[in-house]
């Protein structure tokens, strides 16, 4: 087994609805309000490790499906491309779902879906082990399908020699119905004390007209 290092350098890896709708669940927050710096360094800090880099994924919706947030997820993403986030994120698209309503009847509403985004997400994390670029992945999700990628992580670290290790960070509070991170990786527990604490101040959604 390839020695711990002494400094561990750290990439964090953002899925933004994930994040998103685990702080609505867990902490009530009604729009995705984090500063994913802040967390990405809050996290690394107790930790213990050397932050390199913070990438954020997720899709959003085109102008003319919802102007009000695309508006907001242009002008948050800005943000975090001058903060020196890296940002990757593709317009949703949209197919029919069958609904059942509460007095029985069904209906059919235009739900909009992220395509590609955890694909991205694993692949990032794969390429950057193998270019040797951190000892640490912190993925900020609690999606069951990047388990795979927790393996491919162990996979690395006996072919390349390299001490490697993979975390999952997630929101949670009593009121969460998924407790768990993502399978074969280090949980790590969001409380609100932290969540709180690296809050966006800035409101990046638009007026409302009166």
């Amino acid at each position: 087994m390839s020695a711990e290092p002494t400094i561990k350098r750290a990439i964090v890896f953002i899925d933004g609805q994930n994040l998103y709708h685990g702080a609505k669940e867990a902490f009530g927050h009604p729009f995705p309000n984090y500063d994913v710096k802040k967390l990405a360094l809050e996290v690394c800090a107790r930790k213990g490790w050397q932050l390199q880099q913070v990438r954020f994924y997720t899709g959003f919706p085109d102008a003319s499906d919802n102007p009000f947030w695309n508006h907001f997820w242009t002008a948050k993403l800005a943000q975090m491309g001058r903060e020196g986030v890296h940002v990757f994120s593709r317009p949703l698209r949209y197919r029919n779902q069958s609904i059942v309503l509460p007095d029985g009847t069904a209906s059919t509403i235009l739900v909009g879906q992220e395509k590609g985004i955890d694909v991205r997400l694993a692949l990032d994390v794969i390429s950057l082990a193998w270019q040797g670029d951190y000892d640490v992945a912190c993925i900020f999700s609690q999606d069951q399908d990047l388990s795979e990628v927790a393996d491919e992580i162990r996979g690395i670290s006996r072919i390349a020699s390299r001490w490697l290790h993979i975390a999952s960070a997630f929101p949670f509070s009593p009121v969460s119905r998924n407790k768990r991170g993502i399978n074969s990786t280090d949980w790590i527990k969001l409380d609100r004390a932290i969540y709180d604490i690296c809050i966006d101040p800035r409101d990046y959604r638009p007026k409302r007209k009166p």
